[in-house]
């Protein structure tokens, strides 16, 4: 029987949950005696990445945000992996996609990290290790800040408001400062259509730009760089805020400034940011 997308979007409710979850680890561990904590089958990274087309899965993402009200995490794990269960089968059309909805709004509400942005490196984590993870997951943040969003548009399927959407760059990858930068440079309120149409064509966005990346990876493998460098002002706070500097406290890698332009130095290094 052909696995219809409505059925995979709705994952968890045709399929009993500890089958699920043995059949995606490739072994039940209550089955298994000799399987040590920890452990899985062909090791912590056994899945196969394959090629998609970012075009074909863009829509899906955005489809995927609405079905699941608002899952911008959702929307874009489902627009990799979903895709890929699509097309391949198993085991990726059996993952427990509904685990992924948790991200919505910035995870339950909370403002942190964009859930589509979750959701893309969620889906890089299946195939890829730190050492090459870590570099997909800087060149789509870093992408995600400096690009004016959103650039998708789902002409007659728009499920918020149809037309265009005005765009800008976030200079963050945190959902609160996101949203409030483009609700306050645009006059819109959080709670409207046209917000909640932003997100699901970011949600799009991001899916597309995580199957470039992934797609690039593929071909290239391990001689696969990033385009975008450290930000700026990443660079700048830890001439100072870094191990073995004046002050070993800074960690992370988002643009510094959003948060703490308030402070004289990035004042006066970066008087032009906005």
């Amino acid at each position: 029987m052909e696995l219809t997308r409505r059925a995979m979007l709705g994952a968890l409710g045709g399929f009993a949950v500890g089958g699920t979850v043995a059949s995606v680890v490739g072994t039940s561990i209550a089955a298994d005696p000799k399987m040590k904590r920890f452990d899985q089958a062909n090791g912590d990274f056994g899945w196969k990445p394959h090629k998609l087309d970012p075009n074909v899965c863009a829509p899906v993402a955005y489809e995927g945000y609405w079905h699941k009200g608002y899952a911008c995490g959702y929307g874009t794990f489902y627009g990799i992996v979903g895709m890929m269960g699509e097309q391949y089968g198993a085991p990726y059309s059996q993952f427990p996609f509904t685990m992924l909805e948790a991200n919505k709004a910035g995870v339950s509400g909370w403002g942190t990290i964009c859930g589509a942005l979750y959701g893309a490196a969620a889906a890089f984590a299946l195939f890829w290790g730190r050492k090459d993870r870590d570099a997909m997951v800087s060149e789509l943040f870093r992408w995600y800040e400096t690009t004016k969003l959103p650039i998708y548009d789902p002409g007659d399927a728009a499920q918020g408001v149809k037309g265009p959407i005005p765009s800008n760059a976030s200079d963050s990858v945190l959902c609160h400062i996101s949203v409030s930068k483009w609700c306050y440079e645009h006059k819109m309120e959080e709670s409207s259509k046209e917000r909640s149409e932003r997100c699901g064509r970011i949600t799009a966005d991001v899916t597309k730009k995580a199957i470039e990346i992934i797609n690039a990876k593929i071909e290239k493998g391990k001689d696969w760089k990033g385009a975008f460098p450290k930000q700026q002002s990443v660079a700048y706070c830890g001439e100072c805020h870094a191990s073995g500097k004046q002050a070993d406290i800074q960690k992370g890698k988002m643009d510094c400034t959003p948060c703490h332009s308030g402070n004289e130095h990035l004042m006066n290094k970066f008087k032009d940011h906005p």
